[in-house]
């Protein structure tokens, strides 16, 4: 027998579990609910000014929710087609740039009521003599959703099995110490007419201390330099990554160029005293 749990399929074999695989779901905007429960800030700001911090955990349900605060590591990845993924590490980080083994969250389990909130506070303990820049780790949440009943494989076996459905959230974490600078390399970009759309595909090389956070900006111009689409993404770049971003074409005009921006403007999603100022990137290519 097989049933479906969050979109994850169970097998279900004479009466025994033989394996669960329960999805995990990332969010970043504030007032999403994580399995019931409500997590912000979205980001956790710390320095060598100020070792701790805090965050808020609510939950706007009616039943009690078991929570575990947890530190990790991870940065945003990317493949070969410009998709972006958060890997999350729990051990065997070698990263210079990691913050997980000397940042710590208390209370790090705790039962929040219904409609009650929890305050989970942040210390960060670095190691003396630490170079300049951004240290980053994840603080991970996750929160119990409920039991679910496992329907029994069939009338003989009068078996019943209930599942915790859990969930998880990261959170980013950065620790500044010392000088800062924000830079950015664009190493590579193309931009091609595929189908109806312009797909550009840029690679970003960070050449700073700390992450570069800002916004990628394009316009797709005919032969006469009239806009025909633009687009948008957010940018986090932590060491490389390669970036897609899709223009819209319009029958009747022929996508001729595309100029692409990335500065640190447009990113209202981080309070301006947290925003690290780095360069301006501007460039212009024909489509092929």
């Amino acid at each position: 027998m097989k049933i479906q749990i969050g979109g994850k399929t169970i097998k279900y074999n004479s009466g025994r579990l033989i394996s669960a695989i329960i999805g995990f779901v990332i969010l970043s905007q504030v007032g999403e609910i994580m399995a019931g429960v409500l997590v912000a800030p979205t980001i956790v700001f710390l320095s060598d000014k100020n070792r701790t911090g805090r965050m808020t955990i609510q939950n706007p349900t009616n039943t009690p929710k078991e929570v575990f605060v947890g530190i990790s590591f991870g940065l945003p990845q990317s493949d070969s087609l410009g998709n972006v993924t958060l890997v999350l590490q729990d051990s065997g980080v070698t990263d210079p740039r990691s913050a997980m083994n000397w940042v710590k969250a208390f209370p790090r389990k705790v039962i929040i009521p219904p409609n009650g909130s929890q305050i989970v506070r942040l210390a960060a303990n670095p190691p003396p003599n630490l170079p300049d820049g951004e240290y980053w780790a994840q603080i991970v949440v996750r929160s119990q959703e409920g039991e679910l009943t496992v329907p029994q494989a069939n009338e003989a076996e009068k078996i019943t099995t209930r599942l915790n459905m859990v969930m998880q959230t990261a959170i980013r974490l950065k620790y500044r110490t010392g000088k800062l600078v924000s830079e950015l390399a664009l190493t590579k970009a193309t931009a091609r007419l595929m189908n109806s759309k312009v797909l550009v595909m840029v690679d970003l090389a960070n050449n700073g201390n700390v992450s570069y956070v800002g916004k990628m900006k394009c316009r797709l111009l005919d032969i006469d330099k009239k806009e025909i689409s633009s687009n948008q993404v957010d940018l986090a770049v932590y060491r490389s990554l390669k970036r897609k971003i899709e223009l819209d074409t319009e029958k009747g005009r022929v996508p001729y160029r595309v100029e692409l921006t990335i500065s640190n403007e447009g990113r209202n999603d981080i309070p301006p005293e947290a925003m690290i100022p780095g360069n301006k990137i501007e460039y212009a290519m024909k489509v092929e």
